[in-house]
């Protein structure tokens, strides 16, 4: 058998973190479970395949639901969320090799800008009033 895109311990963390999905008033088709849909995405992240090739049959949806489903759960902060879950268990459990860790602009913000507390405020005088 193979092993699944999505194992119990992961869905464990990633399933708190999608915002649940409202009725739909009309019915309509039933959605797509959210395990099924992160199975699409990973296996298109995993595989680099298009969106509209991910193969059908997988009872993971079609590319367009799994692709819509990425957006919106980017939109709603899940993957930041879950990249900060995914941490905390690592650190938890000892697994973080901190001496291969390093900070850039990139995961650090900046502090303020120019008079925010704990800055110096520009030396020179006032430019001169425009002569026109």
């Amino acid at each position: 058998m193979a092993t699944p895109l999505v194992p119990d311990d992961l869905w464990e963390a990633v399933a708190p973190l999608p915002p649940p999905q409202p009725p739909k008033p009309k019915g309509g088709r039933p959605r797509v479970p959210d395990r099924a849909a992160l199975g699409g995405i990973l296996f298109v992240l995993h595989t680099g395949c298009a969106w509209d090739r991910l193969p059908p049959g997988l009872g993971r949806g079609g590319g367009v639901t799994c692709w819509r489903r990425l957006r919106d759960w980017q939109a709603a902060g899940v993957w930041d969320r879950l990249h900060r879950a995914l941490l905390d268990r690592l650190g938890a459990a000892d697994k973080i090799d901190w001496a291969r860790a390093s900070l850039d602009s990139a995961s650090v913000p900046a502090k303020g800008g120019a008079g925010a507390p704990g800055r110096t405020r520009p030396t020179a005088g006032n430019p001169a009033p425009s002569g026109t």
